[in-house]
């Protein structure tokens, strides 16, 4: 069982230390004086319990007095407690007061100052200690912030620090370091800086170690590799710095590590970006240049410039100028003047003779300017484009090749073309004449022959039917040649009244039919207009033809947007078509019902197809047996639209 303090030996412990821990001058003045003051009064009293004034010894307690105001309020309460005392035991400690109590006048002057001379060394000594004191313990707050500063500062430094022995051995290392490689401090307590740098840097880590130790270099750096706990690598910046003792031995080591990974990441980045550049350059045939204004000096990165024949990695302006064609060099050389005062951008081409063959260059540059706005360096490419050049060549050559042989087989084309239809109005003309003929004696032999038989009489008829239709199927091949020639005459009008009047004119000459019809209002168009007259009329014609054995018969004419472009229809509600022969609706003499039902020659719609395409549009058709059928246009607006099909 331990003994207990005693409670009032804790409490003059406490006391004892605040005392040795009380600094005067943190003390109020008031306070110092007064506490000066009752020192003094209470010796005085002391005194007279003590013994009686005029025995000896008579200074003693208010020295103790003085003493303690000197070490509480410091020099001047002490001195304020010396002089107090004597006035209180020269005047009021002997009766009569106010009187000397000491009788002997030189003997009161004596004591009196030996008392004081002792009591102004004995509180200065006391002040001079306090000062000192506080001095004292200054350096050691300071000491101790200091202190701390320096291990937060090694502990909290965005650096790993490590001390070692000369050993490899730990002294001390900061939690920087243990993140840097994953361990912690007590695993790295048990490893050297060997187990965890990577094989390859250990050799080289140890020689200038052992350097360093043996006193032939003071200290290192060197870039390494740590293997992380984890398992990747770490690469640091080390800086080792032996610290030795007095008499010239080694000490201990410091050493101080940067992460760099990052950087060492962004070399490798820049280097693999350096190599892909220049085996880009290799492979497009780029040289990277640079040229001193001022100098006239240029020079050329990486060794591009072989594979261009440039007179080598450095060269000046007049080796440059010898290189380039003669009939290039002048433009060349006002294009450089011009960019180097800034009117335009550097961007030229030119031929260089080289071993006997015209090679091609282009050369593109920037210029770099001072505050002034003058030219003081330029950052340039140089390409070699004799390939794309003499491909352009050949090019060209096949293009003047090409140009010529259309123009002889246009030519050829369109003799050919002139002959064909020059032959086909021929023998329509020709053909026109022997069917006059045929239907002038057969209308002869009906006249002469009134008593012809009903049966021959028939037999004349079909012929005089027949060769009209042959005059009308003439008509429809000359018809259909006329509007494969000629030049398109665009001019805008309002195909809705074209329509109205078309619609009309098929209602004036068939007035037993009953047809309504509805046409869009405002429809404008850009077109040849007598062609587009024609078209109506075929398209029209046949919404009316068709429309025969429907009661409610209507024919409609409007307009749809599709894929942002206009389609003009014309629909009705007739007999319609089968879609699979859609494509023979638009070949000269193709019919999709038999002639008994419906009359025509069977060319209205190809002479439309062929007007259409005429525009550069199309023509479709979409029906469904029963129900009707709906043609569609479209009429190119642009000036290189087909203006004939040959």
């Amino acid at each position: 069982m331990s003994a207990q303090p005693l409670p009032g030996a804790a409490f003059l412990s406490a006391l004892w230390q605040r005392w040795l821990q009380h600094e005067p001058h943190q003390t109020p003045v008031w306070s110092r004086y007064a506490v000066a003051v009752l020192l003094t009064l209470g010796a005085a009293w002391l005194r007279i319990q003590l013994a009686p004034a005029e025995s000896g010894g008579r200074f003693i307690t208010f020295s103790m007095a003085a003493t303690l105001a000197a070490l509480y309020g410091g020099f001047r309460a002490g001195m304020l407690s010396v002089v107090l005392g004597m006035v209180v035991l020269n005047f009021f400690l002997v009766r009569p007061y106010f009187s000397m109590a000491i009788a002997n006048p030189m003997e009161a002057f004596w004591l009196n100052l030996w008392h004081f001379l002792t009591q102004l060394l004995v509180v200065g000594a006391i002040a001079l200690m306090q000062r000192r004191a506080r001095q004292l313990q200054a350096y050691a707050n300071q000491l101790k912030t200091t202190g701390e500063q320096l291990d937060d500062t090694f502990e909290h430094t965005a650096s790993g620090m490590a001390h070692n022995r000369v050993n490899g051995s730990w002294l001390r290392v900061n939690q920087t370091y243990c993140k840097l490689i994953g361990y912690t401090r007590e695993e790295i307590w048990q490893l050297t800086f060997r187990d965890f740098t990577h094989p390859e840097d250990v050799d080289l880590d140890e020689t200038l170690l052992r350097r360093t130790l043996a006193g032939e270099i003071t200290h290192y750096h060197l870039d390494k590799r740590y293997i992380h706990k984890d398992g990747h690598t770490v690469w640091v910046h080390l800086n080792l710095n032996l610290i030795r003792k007095a008499d010239g031995s080694p000490h201990y080591l410091i050493a101080v590590v940067q992460d760099i990974s990052v950087r060492k990441a962004a070399e490798e980045a820049l280097r693999t970006n350096e190599r892909l550049m220049r085996q880009a350059q290799a492979l497009a045939g780029f040289a990277s240049w640079e040229c001193d204004i001022a100098t006239g000096r240029f020079s050329v990165m990486g060794d591009a410039y072989k594979k261009l024949g440039l007179p080598g990695p450095e060269w000046n302006g007049e080796q440059l100028k010898a290189l380039i064609h003669p009939d290039d060099r002048q433009r060349v050389q006002d294009e450089w003047l011009q960019a180097v005062r800034g009117v335009r951008p550097y961007n030229t081409v030119y031929r260089s003779p080289q071993d006997g063959l015209v090679r091609w260059f282009n050369v593109r540059a920037e210029m770099e300017r001072d505050d002034t706005g003058r030219a003081i360096r330029a950052f340039g490419v140089t390409q070699d484009i004799s390939t794309r050049k003499h491909t352009e060549q050949e090019i060209q050559k096949l293009n003047a090749s090409l140009e010529q042989r259309i123009q002889d087989r246009t030519h050829a084309l369109k003799a050919a073309y002139m002959e064909l239809e020059s032959y086909s109005y021929t023998v329509a003309h020709d053909l026109r004449s022997p069917l006059r003929l045929i239907n002038g004696f057969a209308q002869a032999l009906q006249e002469d022959l009134p008593e012809l038989q009903a049966h021959n009489r028939q037999h004349l008829d079909r012929i005089k039917d027949a060769s009209k239709k042959m005059g009308l199927l003439i008509d429809g091949l000359l018809k259909l040649s006329q509007y494969a020639r000629g030049e398109i005459q665009r001019q805008p009008f309002n195909l809705s009244q074209l329509a109205t009047r078309l619609l009309e004119e098929l209602a004036n000459q068939d007035p037993a039919r009953r047809v309504t019809w509805e046409v869009q209002p405002d429809i404008h168009v850009l077109a040849d207009r007598p062609l587009i007259d024609a078209l109506l009329q075929n398209l029209l014609h046949n919404a009316w033809k068709y429309t025969l054995h429907t009661e409610a018969a209507h024919i409609r004419v409007y307009t749809r947007e599709q894929a942002d472009q206009t389609h003009y229809c014309v629909s009705d509600n007739g007999v319609g078509f089968d879609m699979a022969h859609a494509e023979k609706l638009f070949q000269p003499f193709q019919r999709m019902h038999m002639p008994h039902e419906f009359g025509g020659l069977g060319i209205g719609l190809a002479t439309s197809r062929r007007i259409v395409q005429r525009h550069g549009g199309d023509l479709a058709a979409s029906t469904s047996p029963g129900l009707g059928a709906t043609f569609s246009f479209t009429l190119s607006a642009h000036h290189d639209a087909p203006t004939s099909i040959h």
